[in-house]
């Protein structure tokens, strides 16, 4: 064997040594996140379908069966069903399952115009507090009006701020059965004029009195006149403190019917002055503005009448109904803003309050 010149070759034996499995990546979260998302999605759907009603899902069936038909011609789509939810359609006069495209426009100019308001009383709010604050602090920093605070009552209330002045039996703000202004009164409303001189909003003033007959109430001057009287006087005082007199929306006179004290008519709490700051809420309410008058035919700016030829008129019918007579037609009277009662016949003596 050694002769045949062959070399033995030599015998390799190789061992492989098994090692532990590598760890597995994280695309089975993502598997397993895919599948959860489909579920919920399915879980949707059907809830959806066990929700909707029974029109509802025949015109998403007949939608996708034939969507140019239902778009075009109408039919029993997704907005004539009905559903507690509206939808769209084309037949606004469906009382259900149809929704006007303006309905979303108009809500939003009402809750506009709800918010404006809201943000105009509370400013309104604000402006009534800081003033009430302000009296208050010019009645505590004021001797003169320190002594006279037991007549100066502030009321809020949601109309504005209501100031009074009230009577005292031992210290009247008239004189006995007159207009005429005492002077500690006059201080008061003069410097209250003062105070309310830069106010915003505008104001209302009332006259009050008791309900003891006036003595000279046969010929013709009633409790009414004197209050309107010692409203217009108060009214002089407030603006000669300062008050400017565009401020002022209303000037009257209530005499004895709106009682401070109810149970007790001839008190003489119930003589008093009412200055009332409207809040802009309560003014638009009680002055709402005017109508504009209907153009009178013929008078400048009126629009121009055609003339129709004698021969293509139609003929004259009578009417069946007689014609309505010319104050018929005429606009509404417009009140000034500023109502004062007049008194022509001077007060009588012989008044005892």
């Amino acid at each position: 064997m050694a002769g045949d010149g062959k070399k033995l070759q030599p015998i390799i034996v190789k061992r492989v040594k098994k090692a532990g499995h590598a760890a597995h990546g994280g695309a089975w979260k993502i598997a397993y996140a895919d599948f959860v998302t489909a579920m919920m999605a399915f879980f949707l759907l059907m809830w959806l379908l066990g929700s909707t009603a029974k029109g509802e899902l025949e015109g998403i069936a007949s939608y996708f069966q034939n969507p140019v038909k239902v778009s075009l011609m109408g039919g029993s789509g997704a907005g004539n069903s009905n559903s507690i939810i509206t939808g769209g359609g084309r037949d606004l006069s469906q009382a259900v399952g149809q929704r006007d495209s303006g309905e979303t426009t108009r809500t939003t100019k009402e809750l506009g115009a709800q918010m404006a308001r809201a943000e105009l009383a509370r400013k309104d709010q604000e402006r009534i507090d800081a003033l009430e604050r302000k009296i208050n602090t010019l009645i505590d920093s004021n001797e003169k009006l320190g002594e006279h605070r037991s007549q100066i009552r502030m009321i809020k209330t949601p109309d504005g701020l209501h100031i009074l002045i009230v009577d005292d039996q031992n210290r009247p703000m008239f004189d006995t059965g007159s207009p005429l202004v005492k002077p500690y009164m006059q201080e008061i409303l003069r410097t209250l004029g003062h105070a309310l001189g830069d106010v915003e909003n505008r104001i209302a003033l009332a006259g009050h009195t008791d309900a003891t007959p006036y003595g000279s109430g046969q010929r013709g001057y009633s409790n009414w006149e004197l209050s309107a009287d010692r409203a217009n006087a108060s009214r002089r005082e407030l603006v000669a403190g300062g008050l400017p007199d565009d401020k002022l929306r209303r000037v009257e006179g209530l005499a004895a019917s709106v009682p401070l004290l109810p149970d007790k008519p001839t008190d003489p709490s119930n003589r008093r002055i009412s200055i009332v700051i409207m809040t802009r809420e309560y003014e638009d309410r009680m002055f709402p503005p005017a109508l504009p008058a209907a153009p009178v035919p013929g008078a400048p700016g009126a629009p121009a009448i055609a003339d129709t030829p004698a021969a293509e008129a139609p003929p004259a019918v009578m009417p069946t109904t007689p014609a309505p007579s010319p104050a018929a037609v005429l606009p509404p009277t417009v009140v000034p803003p500023l109502q004062i009662s007049a008194n022509l016949t001077k007060p009588s003596e012989g008044n005892t309050r």
